[in-house]
């Protein structure tokens, strides 16, 4: 199937569009709070959590944002019900099922971050064959954080590291930032510019530990279910009226 070609659509008129953020990262916070307000069980809000993303994702397409990365499940989500785990296991699942064939002919690009190996074997098929059938796409890059937590990634790379110094295959000398960052999960994308957290919570939440080291960060209120393109247009509002300096004056 051919992918479509993007049109970029026009921006609010508030905004650069040579300011915007190529990489936008987003920790998707209140669906369960969101779902409780309404008298409704916390799956509820999961399930809407999933289309607010999908509209994010279109409108980060069509205003020619680059990257997209989504804070999916944590390693410390596991924690929680059995139940709500199971469900998220299999809404993930559904979704990528149902909505292949539109990322494809979106000319989305997707790619997974975190330790998949542990998630349930059907849930890899469906993440294999989305990663495989999009990996030629030349639109947005959509990295979906599943099982995945900052210092985890981060003694991975250490591991991975130390073992090819003890092979011989890299000197200690060696090691600098590029070559660390080869090994981390993300390897090959871009640092996030700007990373969004809604509900209103202070935190990183052990998400992209290394790699928001000099992101702009936006917390809102919001909930994440009710976190529509006007919040988001107000996140990158904030974001254009930021001077990013990286440490220096």
């Amino acid at each position: 199937m051919t992918a479509k070609p993007i049109i970029l659509q026009e921006l609010p008129a508030d905004l650069l569009r040579e300011r915007l953020p190529r990489h936008v990262a987003v920790i998707m916070d209140g669906n369960g709070r969101w779902a409780k307000k309404r008298g409704m069980p916390r799956i509820m809000g999961h399930q809407r959590g999933v289309d607010v993303l999908k509209d994010l994702l279109r409108c980060c397409g069509h205003w020619g944002i680059k990257a997209l990365t989504a804070y999916a499940f944590s390693t410390e989500n596991w924690g929680r019900p059995s139940e709500e785990v199971e469900f998220l296991m299999t809404l993930f699942e559904r979704a990528l099922r149902q909505e292949l064939r539109e990322m494809i002919e979106e000319d989305v690009q997707i790619r997974f971050v975190g330790n998949l190996a542990v998630l349930p074997r059907s849930l890899q098929d469906e993440i294999e064959r989305s990663v495989a059938e999009t990996s030629q796409n030349q639109g947005i890059q959509f990295t979906i954080a599943t099982n995945y937590g900052g210092r985890q990634e981060i003694l991975q790379a250490c591991r991975a590291i130390a073992t090819k110094v003890q092979q011989g295959l890299i000197e200690p000398e060696q090691i600098d930032e590029a070559l660390f960052e080869r090994h981390l999960y993300t390897a090959g994308i871009c640092d996030p510019d700007l990373l969004i957290r809604t509900s209103g919570e202070m935190r990183v939440s052990n998400f992209l530990l290394w790699q928001v080291a000099y992101s702009e960060i936006y917390v809102t209120d919001t909930l994440w279910p009710d976190f529509d393109r006007k919040a988001f247009h107000k996140a990158l509002s904030a974001y254009q009226q930021r001077e990013r300096r990286f440490g220096k004056v």
